[in-house]
């Protein structure tokens, strides 16, 4: 099996450690991880498809955070379902679990959910509006424009509460019980990532409703801005809100976005 990397913060994780699992071997948990990081979290890196285990329980993590990759949740491959069968782990030990692009549709599937491409074949690849629902609201503002890079969507789950929509996938967050949440969107890429996903994945530029490379990075100095702060009270509204009511205090400080 692989060894998997600990990531530690300078404040030594006082705050306890989030699992990340990746889906490639150069993947990066982008500015998700800077971001906790920053909050004194660490980071315990897996990469399950290259041969990582996942842990039996969460007992001595903060949460999880599964992010995107270039397979589906709806692949026969052991290692994906095996994936798919762990998030029975944070679900049943009510841990925080954000579940980001491919991590969102792994938690639809274990769910009983149903992942699938658009009926007429359209593509989020690129910017693309979003909208808040009046739960979404309720709970923090979110960003008018957001990143995308997917070619199928999901079904609400049963007893989810859908927290943004969209024109072509209508279900682009939710929130499943106290502590699982999910987003189709991207707002954990730096502009390193970024700048390489428009190179490796150019050939996908020509799918129907894809935006061109250009726009990716242009779109980019226009809305990043409020994705990223949205990025940092969202995290703080999964993690330091999970760890004030376990302490039974008012939660201070918080995940930077700047």
């Amino acid at each position: 099996m692989m060894m998997h990397d600990v990531i530690h913060s300078g404040a030594n994780g006082a705050r306890g450690t989030v699992l990340v699992v990746l889906h490639q071997e150069r993947s990066s948990p982008g500015r998700v991880g800077q971001m906790l990081l920053q909050a004194g979290f660490s980071l315990d890196v897996r990469r399950p498809v290259l041969g990582d285990d996942l842990p039996d329980t969460l007992d001595a993590h903060a949460g999880a955070i599964v992010f995107g990759g270039p397979m589906s949740a709806n692949d026969d491959d052991p290692a994906v379902r095996r994936e798919i069968d762990w998030l029975d782990v944070p679900l049943r030990e009510d841990k925080p679990y954000l579940g980001i692009c491919l991590g969102a549709q792994m938690l639809v599937k274990s769910l009983g959910g149903r992942v699938s491409a658009h009926p007429d074949g359209l593509t989020e690849i690129g910017w693309y509006p979003l909208r808040p629902t009046a739960a979404g609201e309720a709970l923090m503002r979110w960003p008018s424009m957001v990143y995308h890079f997917h070619r199928e969507g999901f079904d609400l789950p049963s007893g989810a509460t859908l927290l943004a929509t969209a024109d072509e996938y209508e279900n682009q967050a939710f929130r499943y019980g106290d502590n699982a949440w999910a987003v189709q969107f991207h707002g954990e890429l730096t502009r390193a990532m970024m700048q390489r996903w428009v190179v490796h994945g150019a050939h996908r530029f020509e799918l129907p409703n894809a935006q061109k490379g250009r726009d990716h990075l242009h779109g980019r100095l226009v809305h990043d801005g409020p994705l990223r702060q949205w990025l940092a009270d969202f995290l703080d509204l999964i993690f330091l809100r999970q760890l004030s009511q376990e302490a039974g205090i008012v939660r201070r400080g918080s995940v930077q976005g700047r």
